[in-house]
């Protein structure tokens, strides 16, 4: 019986033994291994073996957070013997920061960042989140720090890519890399505030008072080329018209001229065949008409008398004997 319970005993230490050295560690985790307090090796995803008593995880401190009874976020630490190689998120709570025109401003962060080296992470620093908060937080007030209010407001980019730097640097002795930081909220004073917001009224005001003025005097300066545009096209079409109507006058002239010239051609051709005169049937001609033209729409019992009437009488007389012959 002796022997037996002894081999019970030593098969149940050995099973116990067996179980308490198979470590199963999940995809995108590690666990660090001591010896004797010493690192020993770090153990990756899947089913690894490990001599129980002298081989002993290593812990390291995690950060998590919990919802309080007053809405708040309460920070709370505890120890975890696996490593988390996902990358991680941290909000952190509102801080007050000052910037350079001494403006308190409260501004809450979010930090992304991935353990790329467990050993590192473990044996550099004592508390490892702990210390990247409060890092974080240091360096966001030194950068504040260097920005005027309204550089704070307009700059979020910028802020944002100048603390990922800092902080990566910073952190790369830990194991750590710092891939994104992002500011959520930036809420100055009240009055600061009130403020601002009185500033954007006056200047959305302004702006809406330029935009009129600058369209009214668009208008003025539209109509004002138009009118300049339509009195040249005006004075264009009357010089046009004037053109025309003085070729179409000098044509009718020219016509006139050459029918008269033909008409005189005519009589003098005719006149010359009866061995007469031409120059004085031309003038006695024109003498009539004139007459006939100073007689119309006078009164019937006007007489005109002629100066010259023998001349005109000869005239007649010439008129006379051609029509005879």
């Amino acid at each position: 019986m002796g022997l037996i319970i002894i081999a019970g005993a030593i098969a149940l230490f050995v099973l116990i033994f067996a179980i308490l050295g198979f470590k199963i560690v999940q995809q995108a985790e590690v666990m660090v291994i001591e010896r004797l307090g010493k690192y020993s090796r770090t153990l990756h995803s899947g089913i690894n073996i490990i001599w129980p008593i002298i081989d002993k995880p290593r812990d390291i401190v995690w950060r998590y957070v919990v919802e309080g009874m007053d809405e708040q976020k309460h920070i709370r630490f505890k120890n975890k013997s696996k490593i988390d190689l996902r990358e991680t998120v941290y909000d952190f709570p509102k801080q007050n920061v000052i910037t350079k025109d001494n403006v308190n401003v409260q501004i809450n962060a979010l930090l992304y960042f991935q353990i790329m080296d467990p050993v590192k992470a473990i044996y550099e620093i004592e508390n490892l989140p702990d210390a990247i908060e409060k890092l974080t937080q240091t360096t966001l007030r030194n950068v504040i720090g260097e920005l005027e209010l309204d550089e704070t407001l307009s700059s979020r980019d910028t802020i944002n890519t100048k603390l990922r730097t800092i902080l990566d640097e910073a952190t790369n002795k830990w194991g750590v890399k710092v891939n994104r930081v992002e500011l959520q909220d930036i809420n100055p004073p009240e009055d600061i505030k009130e403020a601002m917001e009185k500033q954007m009224r006056a200047e959305r005001d302004r702006r809406a008072a330029v935009l009129e003025a600058e369209g009214k005097k668009r208008s003025k300066i539209l109509e004002a080329e138009g009118f300049q545009e339509s009195e040249i096209k005006k004075a264009e079409g009357e010089k046009q018209s004037e053109i025309l109507k003085a070729e179409g006058q000098a044509n009718a002239r020219i016509k006139i001229a050459e029918a008269e010239a033909e008409a005189i051609k005519l009589v003098t051709n005719a006149v010359d065949s009866t061995n007469g005169d031409p120059i004085n049937y031309l003038i006695a001609t024109k003498y009539i008409e004139t007459l006939q033209e100073m007689v119309s729409g006078q009164d019937s019992k006007t007489i005109y008398m002629p100066f010259e009437a023998t001349g005109v009488l000869s005239s007649l007389g010439g008129i006379k004997e051609m029509l005879k012959e």
